[in-house]
């Protein structure tokens, strides 16, 4: 254990923390994802620095799923050790279940039975009496949305969560969650958390961003650098210890495309003009927006989130820099992953 004093001009900023749609809870525009780096395989001391730089400046929303490592569980055990650092009351904490967590007809998707066996175990990793945010973490098709939705209230009614989320729904799925917990007095959603980035704009054009504003939600965007092809690393080739090189990952170097990159360079030609990293104006686009509560970033090292923090300082975009960004994007015929929403 490190003798960790948080900076005393962390809270700075107030302009920096914005509202969960019609909720109480405020996030950091800029939120840290610990899917990747925290698991196993990572080194401890750089995780360590990297929830410490987070939070120094600013970032008090630490974003885990029970299944998030490698291995499954492994992220929630490192982060909680690492907490214990940290003052538990001002920081967020959330985790999910729905992916495949164990074996057997109860190790995945939304029945009661999986997700409040999950929320235990994801505690116990965790060392913590509670969550602030539980997400069911997909939509599940063959489950009841009323059991899936039930589930979380019996998280927030016991204690073990403050608030819920849901993860990947479409507008209909969304709606409907939303309806059940309404109809049954079950602690309502407070925010959603889809793929969102310049180059998967699917909750704009299927209409998921309105249905979230119209119900009172807030909006976390997960993956807004596109797995880091939204940033200058695979410009010139694809680096050793990025994404796309480990075979771990999700990024996988083929998709890296001539189309794809041409389309990248274009954008990081806009952003050198607004005097941006790629990153950052990445970021800075999923939050011009301010239906969009948070975006969700990933690190590799402390120097990543010093600079993306900056990313909030610079949210407005000119017409001709909209037109140059829809231009290049519009080029590209992208088959997202996740172009129907589900992660």
């Amino acid at each position: 254990m490190t003798d960790y004093t948080p900076d005393a001009n962390r809270y700075d900023n107030p302009a920096f923390y914005r509202p969960c749609g019609r909720w109480g809870l405020k996030l950091p525009a800029i939120s840290l994802g610990c899917w990747h780096n925290f698991g196993t395989h990572a080194d401890e001391d750089n995780a360590r620095q990297m929830l410490f730089t987070a939070f120094d400046h600013g970032i008090t929303h630490f974003d885990l799923a029970n299944n998030y490592g490698p291995v499954p569980g492994s992220a929630e055990e490192r982060v909680g050790e690492i907490m214990i650092e940290m003052p538990r009351d001002e920081i967020i904490i959330s985790t999910k279940a729905g992916y495949l967590m164990w074996p057997g007809p109860y190790g995945e998707w939304g029945s009661r039975k999986y997700l409040l066996a999950s929320l235990e175990q994801s505690l116990e990793r965790l060392d913590l009496e509670y969550v602030d945010i539980f997400y069911s973490h997909r939509w599940d098709p063959n489950t009841p949305l009323e059991e899936t939705m039930g589930a979380l209230d019996t998280a927030v009614k016991q204690g073990k969560a403050l608030y819920t989320g849901i993860s990947s729904y479409n507008a209909e799925q969304t709606r409907r969650a939303m309806f059940i917990c309404r109809e049954n007095g079950f602690a309502q959603p407070i925010i959603h958390q889809p793929n969102y980035s310049i180059l998967n704009r699917w909750i704009e054009t299927k209409g998921l961003m309105q249905t979230c504003q119209e119900q009172g939600l807030g909006i976390i965007a997960f993956c807004p650098l596109y797995q880091g092809v939204l940033t200058d690393k695979y410009l010139a080739g694809v680096p050793k210890g990025s994404r796309a090189a480990n075979p771990e990952g999700f990024l996988r170097e083929k998709q890296l495309t001539p189309d794809l990159l041409a389309a990248v360079g274009k954008l990081n030609d806009v952003a050198k003009q607004r005097g941006q990293s790629l990153a950052q104006m990445a970021l800075s686009w999923v939050l011009r927006d301010p239906r969009v509560t948070t975006a969700l970033i990933g690190a590799s090292r402390p120097e990543q989130i010093k600079e993306n923090v900056k990313a909030a300082d610079k949210l407005t975009f000119s017409d001709e820099e909209r037109m140059r960004i829809d231009e290049a994007c519009r080029a590209l015929n992208l088959k997202s992953a996740w172009a129907s929403g589900e992660e």
